[in-house]
């Protein structure tokens, strides 16, 4: 049987929300994993309780915000914190792998939080196939994505020096194999805002949207349908819509 993955759009959230959302299920997730290890329970205990389902996958926009990876410099930020607060630019330090990035308005963000455990337990394959989930959707409407060696995240003209720009940025976090973070694909995004950072730390290389690559803006809601598509392919999953988790109250 395919794993079973739930999938809600939050919608535009502000960002400390969804980093918010996304720990409370991975607390949730670990100490279920915990209890069932301590109760000699061969499975998840997640897998027999409907209303707490082991996977999740969450997309959303965030108003605009710089954030910084737990290995990341803060000298890669070149705007002051007054500038940031004159410009309503929120920051945060998050517990995620890389360095500082931008989120805003027209950008596809994603975090699934999935148990590598019923999948592989492998972080390097786990960020390979969720690199070819975008390089298959942008694939859609006629980019190439790639891969950059030693880099994280997809790409355009990759190897081409002088030409290599970011499309998608990813860091993750991952606790008894259970990830939480994930993806940002910059479909409608303002640009400008990644001027006043060294994106992901990388220096002399550019980056893009697919509305700057294809000259048009593009229905957001489109592009959510195919990534959940090839998510589902690549993932060998299936994805259900929203069900009620108690993890999503209170905030």
């Amino acid at each position: 049987m395919k794993e079973q993955v739930v999938f809600s759009d939050l919608g535009i959230i502000e960002y400390g929300d969804a980093w918010k959302i996304q720990e409370n299920l991975l607390k949730e997730k670990v100490q279920n994993k915990s209890a069932s290890a301590e109760a000699g329970v061969g499975s998840n205990l997640d897998e027999q309780d409907p209303h707490f389902p082991l996977h999740h996958l969450l997309f959303c926009e965030h108003p605009a915000v710089y954030t910084l990876g737990k290995s990341g410099k803060p000298s890669n930020i070149l705007i002051s914190e007054y500038e940031m607060q004159e410009r309503g630019i929120s920051y945060y330090n998050t517990n995620r792998g890389g360095d500082i990035t931008f989120h805003g308005p027209g950008q596809l963000v994603g975090y699934p939080i999935m148990d590598l455990e019923k999948f592989y337990t492998d972080i390097g394959k786990y960020l390979r196939n969720l690199e070819e989930v975008i390089i298959l959707t942008i694939a859609g409407y006629g980019l190439k994505g790639e891969r950059s060696p030693g880099e994280t995240g997809v790409w355009l003209d990759a190897l081409v020096p002088g030409r290599s720009r970011k499309i998608c940025a990813m860091g993750i976090r991952c606790s008894r194999w259970i990830t939480m973070h994930g993806f940002a694909l910059n479909v409608n995004t303002d640009l400008s805002f990644f001027d006043n950072i060294i994106p992901c730390g990388i220096e002399g290389k550019a980056v893009t949207s697919m509305e700057k690559e294809l000259g048009y803006r593009l229905p957001l809601t489109e592009v959510q349908e195919n990534l959940r598509r090839n998510f589902e392919l690549v993932f060998n999953c299936e994805l259900t819509l929203n069900v009620k988790c108690s993890t999503f109250n209170g905030l």
